[in-house]
């Protein structure tokens, strides 16, 4: 060393050739230390890990499905109960259509007899007053006709009467207007 430049006390003075032996892993001087570092190393990581953190990593997995399992158990009971109330649903609403549908026939039957009978009723007041008309029209008749013969038999014996200015018999002139009617 250079005796120019005094160092400070208590520094160490590293040989040179240490520092030309490259990158201290690759140091093959060092393997077997660095070797069984590893192994030791590696074996209390494998027991720290299998002893302690992949139990309680295997715990919480299990919990987990676990509560998985008792959750999609509880959906399948819900899914259960739900799908047996929509048939019962189902179940009532097909029971009430049906009970509808009887009522609704029940009642358009009463309905349509109902309707029948008083068709019937107003059948039979309307027959009973066609009788009636019928009746008083033959009766108005009848007397239109017997008005009709005296109007006739004074009609022709007052023409008779001024074609010839003899007034006729009126019996004469009954019987000639009653035979011409009856031709």
């Amino acid at each position: 060393m250079a005796q120019d430049s005094p160092e400070p006390a208590g520094t160490v003075e590293v040989p040179v050739s240490d520092h030309g032996r490259g990158f201290p892993p690759f140091d093959s001087h060092t393997f077997a230390s660095q070797l069984f570092w590893l192994a030791l190393v590696f074996i209390a990581l494998y027991l720290l890990m299998s002893r302690v953190a992949l139990p309680r990593v295997g715990s919480i997995l299990e919990a987990r499905r676990r509560r998985i399992d008792e959750d999609l158990a509880e959906a399948q009971r819900f899914k259960d109960a739900s799908d047996a109330a929509i048939a019962a649903h189902e179940k009532a609403l097909a029971e009430a259509r049906g009970r509808a549908q009887v009522l609704a026939n029940e009642t358009r039957a009463k309905a349509a007899a109902a309707a029948d009978a008083r068709r019937k009723e107003v059948d039979a007041k309307l027959h009973g007053r066609i009788a009636e008309a019928e009746k008083a029209i033959a009766a108005t008749r009848s007397s239109a006709m017997a008005n009709l013969r005296g109007i006739a038999v004074e009609a022709a014996g007052a023409i008779v009467e001024r074609l010839t200015g003899v007034a006729p018999a009126s019996e004469e002139v009954g019987q000639a207007v009653s035979n011409a009617l009856k031709r």
